[in-house]
């Protein structure tokens, strides 16, 4: 699938910000075999005083600004054009949960994506007693590591609401699983740690979700959103696998990656510090549109 994803987040503070550095990952990866980055830029307003491109550990791209000059407000716009192949799910012997911590000490790197820095607590998904028993509960019929991490998936898609108002970027993965609704974040953050109790290495997935409106409406312009799901590790055979519990489903093309990591801390799309005071407002819209050629 070819797309044309537009994304504009604007920031508007209540008394000026004399100063501020800010950390941006919006525009989409090169990942070989699974999405190409056909061109993409990002325009910020105000222009920053400073700008510099960087890649991460985990190899995500992102930009840091610097900002020296009075400002009230801040917007970030990307244009990308993306095509994406689908997600590569590897070989097709699937690890049983009872060899898969003997696949995991024999794995002799520290790569950026070796499954060591997956598998214990990171700054936002703590390892609960909780979420480790529902996994437990969940995968007792499910020996083998896909099946694992496909169930609690699923389980977690029908036990949870999903609420946009139940939630906040800040609310912690035990409030969000206790009271069992939340975001797409949420969502991730929760079956991270059911994964990591039970010894499978996970991480966090950002990126835009192509969304169909229902039969018959036209579709919206900025009604899509950033959208987040979960990378496991299935062992030696299968490798890396990704799932969307919000919705469900095994990614595929309709899933566009934004950055990879532990958690939202290293993948969060702006962050960054101000010098002012008072609250602040924020705008999102994104558009990822499908591209037909002139044959189709």
């Amino acid at each position: 699938m070819l797309y044309d994803i537009k994304l504009r987040i604007a920031y508007a503070y209540d008394n000026g910000a004399d100063a501020s550095r800010q950390i941006v990952r919006l525009l989409p990866m090169d990942l070989p075999g699974e999405q190409r980055l056909i061109a993409g830029s990002l325009t910020v307003r105000p222009k920053p005083q400073e700008w510099v491109n960087q890649v991460d550990f985990f190899g995500n791209r992102n930009a840091e600004l610097v900002f020296t000059q009075a400002h009230r407000d801040i917007a970030f716009m990307v244009q990308s054009r993306v095509e994406c192949f689908g997600k590569v799910k590897g070989g097709h012997s699937a690890s049983t949960l009872s060899v898969l911590a003997a696949e995991i000490e024999g794995y002799h790197s520290l790569n950026s994506w070796a499954p060591h820095h997956f598998l214990g607590p990171s700054p936002r998904v703590p390892i609960e007693a909780a979420t480790t028993a529902y996994a437990r509960s969940t995968t007792s019929e499910y020996p083998d590591v896909l099946g694992a991490v496909t169930h609690i998936g699923n389980k977690l898609h029908d036990d949870m609401d999903y609420d946009p108002k139940a939630t906040t970027v800040e609310t912690q993965m035990l409030e969000a699983f206790n009271g069992r609704h939340g975001v797409c974040q949420d969502f991730a953050h929760v079956m991270i740690s059911c994964l990591r109790g039970i010894g499978i290495p996970a991480g966090y997935v950002s990126g835009f979700l192509r969304t169909t409106p229902p039969a018959g409406k036209p579709r919206l312009e900025g009604a899509d959103a950033m959208h987040a799901w979960v990378r496991a590790w299935c062992g030696n055979e299968i490798g890396w696998i990704e799932y969307d519990p919000t919705n469900g489903v095994l990614t595929g093309s309709n899933h566009v990656v934004v950055a990879r990591g532990r958690d939202y801390s290293d993948v969060a799309p702006i962050k960054g510090v101000m010098r002012t005071y008072g609250k602040h407002t924020s705008k999102q819209s994104v558009d990822v549109i499908p591209v037909v050629s002139p044959a189709q």
